[in-house]
C-alpha cells in the first residue's frame, strides 16, 4: 500500500510545485503610450526567405533588404519596393493649392499636363512650359491602341522598331516604313 501512495503523491507534488512556479511569474502589459512607436518590433521575428527586395531607411541610412519583413526586424522603415538607388529622393509630403495656372511637366519620356507646378512636382514631374502641353511638342499626344498583332517596322530620327501594330508605332512617335518586322 505505501507503494501506491508514494505513486500518487508524487504526480501531486510535481503539480503543486508547477502552480507555485508559475504564480511566481508577472505578466506585464504595455499600454499604448503617445507618440510614435517602437521601429523594431519586440522580441525575435521571424521573417520567411522570399525574395521580393525593398529599400529601407533608418536616418540617413538606406540599406537594400531582402522583403519588407527582414527589414523591419532590423529597425529599417520601408521607403519604396525594389533595390535602393542613389539618384532615389522619397516623396516629401507636399499640400499643393488648388490654383489653376497649367503647367507642361516631364518626367522621362512622358509629357503631362498639370492644373499648376506643384501638383507636377509633387506627381514627381519637371515643369519644361507654362501652360498646356501642345500638340507641336517631339512627343505625340496619348493614344489608346487595340492588342492587335499584325507586326509593322517604324522609324523616327533613323531609327528602326518592330511594333505589334500600326496604331503602337504611331502612338510612340514612329511612322510605318513596311509591315512585317524590321529586317
Amino acid at each position: 500500500m505505501s507503494s501506491v501512495k508514494r505513486f500518487i503523491l508524487r504526480p501531486v507534488a510535481v503539480v503543486l510545485m508547477t502552480i507555485g512556479f508559475l504564480s511566481a511569474c508577472a505578466v506585464v502589459v504595455d499600454e499604448p503610450r503617445p507618440g510614435p512607436g517602437p521601429v523594431r518590433p519586440p522580441g525575435p521575428q521571424m521573417c520567411t526567405m522570399e525574395y521580393a527586395p525593398v529599400c529601407g531607411e533608418r536616418g540617413n541610412r538606406m540599406r537594400t533588404f531582402p522583403n519588407a519583413c527582414h527589414a523591419r526586424a532590423d529597425g529599417f522603415r520601408v521607403v519604396h519596393r525594389g533595390e535602393c538607388r542613389a539618384d532615389f529622393r522619397p516623396p516629401a509630403e507636399q499640400a499643393c493649392t488648388r490654383e489653376f495656372a497649367p503647367v507642361c511637366g516631364e518626367r522621362g519620356a512622358r509629357r503631362q499636363t498639370f492644373p499648376n507646378a506643384c501638383v507636377a512636382r509633387a506627381e514627381g514631374f519637371r515643369v519644361v512650359a507654362p501652360g498646356e502641353c501642345r500638340r507641336g511638342d517631339d512627343r505625340p499626344p496619348p493614344q489608346f491602341c487595340t492588342s492587335e498583332f499584325a507586326p509593322v517596322c517604324g522609324q523616327r530620327a533613323g531609327r528602326l522598331r518592330t511594333f505589334p501594330n500600326a496604331c503602337e508605332a504611331r502612338a510612340d512617335g514612329f511612322s510605318v516604313v513596311h509591315p512585317g518586322e524590321c529586317r
